[in-house]
């Protein structure tokens, strides 16, 4: 598709990765998505469409808008990603289904009452200890991922893809919580100033 065609939204944007220009596999490049949404996001604007003038070719622009931010959004996030990629290979079936290994869900419930606790508490050095250990459980998951992925380990693909969409919740939830507690001690810093 060139940057001149605005008329209509072709097969690639049935494939995220081709909609994004990017190999059919896990790793990718954060920078390469950030620069091809800032491409797509100007070549689909609803004013460089409303060039056309006619509410068809501005209706898909908006379908198009919509189906680039979604596209953008899983392949950004490791768990989403994952689930795309066995979703693609017809293996996604099982995905929600419970996570049954019960020493993950012991760690997984204890770093979230570390989590709610240090937010209960304010702790601010409590959530930055525990981000790095979110991180790393990510990295854990993301290769066990790929490796499962590659070798068409579908079980073991879907049980990383499990734990993974339970760990980025998490590090969201961590990342917020730093992010509240950081305005809140500006808003007081800001205070002492009035």
């Amino acid at each position: 598709m060139t940057s001149d065609n605005h008329a209509q939204p072709d097969a690639q944007f049935d494939n995220f990765f081709a909609l994004f220009e990017q190999p059919v596999q896990f790793d990718l490049s954060q920078q390469a998505l950030d620069q091809r949404l800032r491409l797509l996001q100007k070549r689909y604007h609803p004013d460089n469409i409303a060039k056309s003038n006619t509410s068809d070719h501005l209706q898909q622009s908006g379908q198009a808008s919509a189906v680039i931010n979604q596209a953008y959004q899983t392949l950004s996030h490791p768990d989403s990603r994952a689930a795309y990629l066995l979703d693609m290979a017809g293996q996604a079936q099982t995905l929600e289904h419970s996570i049954a290994d019960l020493e993950f869900l012991d760690d997984a419930m204890q770093l979230r009452i570390d989590l709610e606790t240090a937010i209960e508490d304010k702790e601010r050095s409590s959530l930055q200890q525990l981000h790095p250990q979110i991180t790393s459980r990510l990295e854990k998951q993301s290769t066990r991922f790929k490796e499962a992925y590659q070798q068409e380990q579908w079980q073991t693909a879907i049980d990383a893809t499990q734990k993974l969409k339970f760990l980025v919740k998490l590090n969201a939830d961590i990342t917020i919580a730093l992010d509240e507690l950081a305005n809140a001690e500006q808003a007081d810093d800001d205070d002492l100033y009035v």
